[in-house]
């Protein structure tokens, strides 16, 4: 396998509330900053957001919004992709060479309609990660 490099999820957002659209916005969306920390994501670094009421999958970058807020808020040009109250699902990703494999842990963070913190998990099953292993 040498030096390739596979590409995973790194942190996810998972069933988030979008609390508002605002197309004056240069761009990118504000997440609250507690929710930022949790999982890990840098503000500026890429995120993919799904909206799971009509299907939109966009990349942009992540802001932060006020800490503990719940404010989860599409931004400039993204705003048209999305409505306050859609659920959203943000997620970030990463390289992992092979070697790195048997270490890897993605964070995921749930949420309730409020976007406040309802579970963290940091650690994929043994029966994924030996999935992952076996699958190359």
């Amino acid at each position: 396998m040498g030096n390739m490099q596979r590409t995973l999820l790194q942190a996810k957002l998972h069933n988030c509330t979008l609390t508002g659209a605002n197309i004056d916005y240069v761009g990118s969306i504000s997440i609250d900053q507690h929710l930022l920390e949790i999982a890990g994501i840098l503000i500026y670094e890429q995120v993919q957001v799904v909206n799971v009421n009509n299907g939109e999958r966009l990349i942009t970058y992540a802001i932060p919004a006020v800490a503990h807020s719940g404010i989860i808020e599409l931004n400039g040009a993204a705003a048209r992709l999305g409505v306050k109250g859609d659920r959203i699902i943000i997620m970030t990703y990463a390289q992992y060479t092979h070697a790195e494999l048997p270490q890897y842990q993605p964070t995921v963070v749930l949420v309730d309609a409020h976007n406040h913190i309802a579970e963290v998990r940091y650690s994929v099953s043994d029966e994924v990660k030996n999935l992952c292993m076996t699958s190359i």
